[in-house]
C-alpha cells in the first residue's frame, strides 16, 4: 500500500525539527520516518527513536543490498539514509510519512515519488541567524558549527527546487503555515 510523503529539508538550525514535532503532535495521520545514520549518537539521542544508528560498514552493506530508498555521504564517513522498511512500515499503518532530510536526499525522494510527495524547504532569515541558533543550542563544537554554516550556504542553493519554501522568521507563524500546507496536501486539496 502506497501513501504520501512530506519531505522537510533545511540548513541545520533553521527550525525544521521543531516544525516536524509540531506537525506530528497536531496531525495524527502522520508518522515520522526514522533515518539511518553512521554518525555517533548525540547526548540524549536513542537508537530506533531519533535515528537508526549503525556502523559505517553496516551502512555500506545496506547500500549494497539496496535497503535504502536514498542515502548520502553528508560528511566524510558520515552517512544518512532512508530505509525502504521504514516507509513501508508507516504506509502499512495507513499514515503519511514525514521525512527530515538533507537537500539532495529530499530532492531524490521527490523525483522517485513525484506527486505522492511534497517537498518543503525551511529557509532561515539569514546565515547570521543560523549561526546564533546553532551556538545557542550548544550541541556542536565551534568547528562543527562552521562546517554546518558552510554546508548551509550550499543547501540554500537548492531551495528553489523544492515545491514550497517557508521562511522561518517567526517559529509559531511558520508552524501554523506548515500545518495548513501539510493538511491540504494530505487531504488532496
Amino acid at each position: 500500500m502506497e501513501g504520501k510523503l512530506i519531505i522537510f529539508s533545511a540548513p541545520s538550525g533553521a527550525g525544521k525539527t521543531s516544525i516536524i514535532k509540531y506537525l506530528l503532535d497536531k496531525i495524527s495521520s502522520t508518522e515520522f520516518s526514522i533515518s539511518a545514520t553512521s554518525r555517533k549518537p548525540r547526548k540524549n539521542e536513542k537508537n530506533g527513536i531519533d535515528y537508526h544508528f549503525m556502523s559505517v560498514n553496516s551502512f555500506k552493506k545496506k547500500i549494497e543490498n539496496n535497503e535504502f530508498i536514498e542515502s548520502e555521504e553528508v560528511y566524510e564517513n558520515v552517512f544518512y539514509g532512508t530505509l525502504n522498511s521504514e516507509i513501508d512500515r508507516i504506509w502499512k499503518n495507513g499514515k503519511t510519512v514525514l521525512l527530515d532530510m538533507d537537500v539532495k536526499g529530499g530532492l531524490k525522494i521527490k523525483s522517485i515519488f513525484k506527486e505522492k510527495a511534497l517537498s518543503i524547504f525551511i529557509k532561515p532569515p539569514s546565515i547570521k541567524s543560523l549561526d546564533n541558533r546553532l551556538a545557542k543550542r550548544a550541541l556542536d563544537t565551534q568547528k562543527s558549527i562552521q562546517e554546518r554554516l558552510k554546508k548551509s550556504e550550499f543547501e540554500l542553493g537548492y531551495a528553489e527546487e523544492f515545491d514550497i519554501i517557508l521562511e522561518n522568521k517567526d517559529l509559531d507563524k511558520t508552524k501554523n503555515e506548515a500545518f495548513r500546507i501539510v493538511s491540504e496536501f494530505i487531504e488532496g486539496k
